[in-house]
């Protein structure tokens, strides 16, 4: 099980959600691999933690659906497979294009102002090769306009998913940035059409943001696995 001996730590963190976060980071950016087996023992040694904090956190990564425990077998990351790519992508650009609509009409100055600043650092992300901060502030970005929409189903929902669609975002992010520049033009007709309160063209934009890297990257999964046949 191929364990980094040094990464960043969380600071001000109970053991099991310094645990939960790093283990979910591993899967999310391919460190831990899709059906690699997971050994408590080597995991906690690796974190500088106890099996027990280990433990817990791979039961919420189980409950996440990021792994599968087998009782008296064996713990697994779960598989993903290029058709939840669609399911994963399409719910959550529906519930991103009604957050953006709902947040046309009530979005602050300030809000804006931030939503342009997320969008400077992730173009800087993308251009200087660095796919999961890149990934992370185009969930912030994201996230912004949800909590801007006040709308608590649609943020508990989006949480949800993203947990998934990660794993998929961060594989299309680690393509060349011409897969991902469109995103950045994307961001910012977003932000234009929520300075413009157009709650169509808000919605109709934010739903091209996630759609488009849908399609391309079930592209590319499909092209690299027949290239492999």
């Amino acid at each position: 099980m191929p364990i980094p001996k040094s990464y960043s730590t969380p600071v001000r963190m109970s053991a099991k959600e310094r645990a939960l976060i790093q283990i979910q980071r591993w899967i999310i950016d391919g460190t831990l691999q899709p059906g690699e087996k997971l050994v408590d023992a080597e995991l906690a040694e690796a974190l500088g933690v106890s099996r027990t904090p280990v433990r817990e956190a791979l039961q919420l990564l189980e409950v996440q659906g990021l792994v599968e425990m087998h009782p008296g077998r064996d713990t697994r990351v779960k598989t993903i497979e290029k058709e939840d790519i669609q399911k994963l992508y399409a719910t959550l650009a529906a519930l991103h294009s009604l957050a953006a609509e709902a947040a046309a009409e009530q979005i602050t100055a300030e809000q804006i102002e931030q939503l342009k600043g997320l969008n400077a650092e992730f173009a800087a992300a993308i251009e200087n090769g660095q796919p999961y901060q890149a990934m992370e502030l185009d969930e912030q970005f994201h996230n912004l306009i949800v909590d801007a929409s006040d709308n608590s189903y649609v943020a508990s929902f989006s949480a949800s998913l993203q947990i998934h669609i990660r794993r998929f975002k961060y594989v299309f992010l680690a393509q060349p940035v011409s897969a991902t520049s469109a995103s950045v033009e994307e961001h910012a007709r977003i932000i234009q059409a929520l300075e413009n309160k157009d709650r169509a063209l808000a919605s109709s934009v934010m739903k091209q943001n996630l759609i488009r890297p849908m399609k391309e990257l079930y592209a590319f999964i499909q092209n690299t696995k027949e290239g492999e046949m």
